[in-house]
């Protein structure tokens, strides 16, 4: 039975997913502690337009759920990105807390200047406040879970126990 344990938490395909999920899931309560006047729903309409336009707002439950699976898809892409990259990452910077902090700038910086303008929200006003609120939230979000998981993986790799 311990064999079957330590497979488990080793398999870096069950890492990911569970990383993604812990990702998507506290990116998505911050979105909404952030928005907390909103109505959770429009927080997924929200995501949701960037693929269907305006049309998002008054398409219902469907495009909640629409919004939801886009929004954990978009976590998990970024999750699985940032764990297969940690190594080289680390080679660079050698401090998973460093580490932490570039991912959830490069995760800003890869949503709000390159997905949201081609996508059919378009491009948003630029606004410092709202921008480091953003940053910060996706570093402690997506950046610290992922580096953290990822270090603690590395370490288990060097102490020959993967």
């Amino acid at each position: 039975m311990a064999i079957q344990n330590t497979d488990r938490r080793n398999n870096i395909y069950l890492n990911i997913i569970l990383i993604g999920l812990i990702t998507g899931t506290l990116d998505a309560v911050a979105a909404l502690a952030w928005n907390y006047k909103a109505n959770a729903g429009v927080i997924f309409e929200f995501i949701a337009s960037g693929a269907f336009g305006k049309a998002a707002y008054s398409g219902g439950r469907t495009m909640v759920l629409w919004g939801i699976l886009f929004h954990y898809v978009i976590a998990y892409a970024f999750t699985t990105a940032f764990f297969l990259g940690y190594p080289a990452f680390y080679k660079l910077f050698r401090n998973k807390y460093l580490i932490a902090f570039e991912y959830g700038i490069i995760c800003w910086f890869v949503m709000n200047i390159i997905v949201i303008p081609i996508s059919k929200i378009g491009l948003k006003p630029f606004h410092v406040l709202p921008t480091l609120i953003g940053m910060t939230i996706l570093i402690i979000c997506i950046g610290l879970p992922v580096a953290l998981f990822a270090d603690k993986r590395r370490k288990r790799i060097l102490a020959g126990q993967i």
